[in-house]
């Protein structure tokens, strides 16, 4: 079963956010892009989920996978 993925998204409010794919609310905001990117690719980390970076035009800029998949092993992107 697939994790859900957290993301980093630009905050409407300025700054930057930490959402799961799916949630109306960020779980954690940030002033900074680089902040919100290591919270992020922590909790990614640890539950095992696809971690997502937005650009702030609100597109993706990476994406990195710790989903535990022997099919991609070593298939990482290292952003």
């Amino acid at each position: 079963m697939t994790k859900k993925s957290t993301h980093v998204v630009p905050d409407p409010n300025g700054g930057w956010s930490v959402k799961k794919e799916g949630a109306s609310r960020a779980s954690k905001r940030f002033d900074k892009k680089q902040d919100a990117i290591i919270y992020a690719r922590n909790i990614s980390k640890n539950q095992g989920a696809e971690f997502v970076i937005h650009r702030p035009d609100g597109t993706i800029h990476s994406k990195d996978s710790y989903e535990s998949d022997p099919n991609r092993a070593g298939d990482h992107d290292n952003h």
